[in-house]
């Protein structure tokens, strides 16, 4: 059964909800790039994207995270 909810948010904290789920997509997008082109994409180690996508795989290896697929994210 589908329901519609509407949410009212402050346009203050519109930023503060959107960021983290936008860096969530951006790396998910990041580690793609990555795995389907390695020679081309390249990020330095001491980038704080690779340090976060490093965390990242290293939760996901030890099942302590469960990463979203876009369907699930955007419910397609």
């Amino acid at each position: 059964m589908d329901q519609n909810h509407q949410i009212s948010v402050p346009v203050k904290d519109i930023e503060l909800i959107l960021e983290p789920l936008i860096r969530r997509v951006v790396r998910q997008e990041l580690a793609r790039i990555v795995d389907k082109h390695p020679d081309i994409f390249i990020l330095d180690p001491e980038m704080p994207v690779y340090q976060d996508m490093k965390k990242l795989k290293n939760k996901k290896l030890q099942n302590k995270i469960k990463l979203f697929s876009d369907n699930e994210v955007w419910n397609e």
